[in-house]
């Protein structure tokens, strides 16, 4: 049998049985376009399933969340009959070490908003009062990036001071309460947002570019990579990557009130 036939018969039957199977379909899509769709799935080699899991640079995470997608496609495939051998590597990578948050501190913090308005050599797609509006936001309500880039305007209830989080990481909403000096930033930004004509209707993404279209969360890893350079933050630890974007998650709680005090 061909290769994307297997593959859409086995995607289709994991979300039969209730699961989302979004990041694995991507893997086995993305499988599916090296090895050729017309491939027949029983000529496949395990050289050619080891060149996929590898990639081309180092050994990360990404390693094993590409393992287990092929790892359950093939177990499928096996059981089913429609392999007789699986080319899966009969061992397993050992995993990196796991990436240790950044906690900024209360003037490294400041640094990077300050940059957020200088950090653009020209005219961005990205407006520079939401990208500061939105790492105060990750900073303040403890978001993921992709929870903040996914609130519409129906989910940011300023006078109530709440945000509605729907389909987090493990797909369960939930409201976020907000401090009274965030809610004011969050203010100060709906305020901009309208003025500069941007959509005001319910499902309208509340982080807008410049042109009003929603914002990736690749647009945002971007321009925080040139914020941080621009803010001369760095990693001093010996660690081999730098703070991140997904860091402003860990702040140091107790102190989140006396930042937005001074900020």
């Amino acid at each position: 049998m061909r290769l994307d036939t297997v593959l859409s018969t086995y995607v289709n039957y994991r979300k039969a049985l209730g699961e989302r199977f979004r990041t694995n379909a991507q893997i086995l899509k993305s499988f599916c376009r090296t090895i050729g769709g017309e491939t027949e799935i029983e000529n496949i080699q395990s050289e050619q399933v080891r060149v996929f899991l590898n990639g081309t640079g180092p050994v990360t995470a990404s390693w094993h969340i590409r393992f287990n997608a092929l790892e359950g496609f093939y177990r499928y495939a096996t059981s089913h009959g429609i392999v007789r051998t699986s080319p899966m590597p009969t061992v397993k990578q050992e995993r990196p070490e796991p990436f240790v948050p950044y906690i900024y501190t209360h003037e490294e913090l400041r640094r990077l908003l300050a940059a957020t308005l200088s950090y653009q050599k020209n005219r961005g797609h990205l407006e520079p009062y939401m990208v500061q509006t939105l790492l105060l936001t990750l900073y303040g309500a403890g978001l993921r990036v992709s929870e903040a880039l996914s609130l519409r305007m129906v989910d940011v209830d300023l006078q109530h001071a709440v945000l509605t989080i729907h389909d987090s990481k493990f797909f369960t909403s939930r409201l976020v309460p907000i401090g009274t000096q965030l809610n004011e930033k969050l203010l100060q930004y709906a305020t901009r947002r309208r003025e500069a004509g941007h959509a005001q209707n319910a499902d309208a993404p509340f982080f807008v570019k410049r042109n009003g279209q929603s914002v990736s969360i690749w647009n945002m890893e971007d321009a925080f990579q040139l914020i941080r350079e621009k803010a001369g933050i760095c990693r001093t630890d010996g660690a081999s990557y730098q703070p991140r974007l997904h860091d402003f998650r860990y702040p140091n709680l107790n102190k989140i009130q006396t930042f937005f005090k001074d900020a």
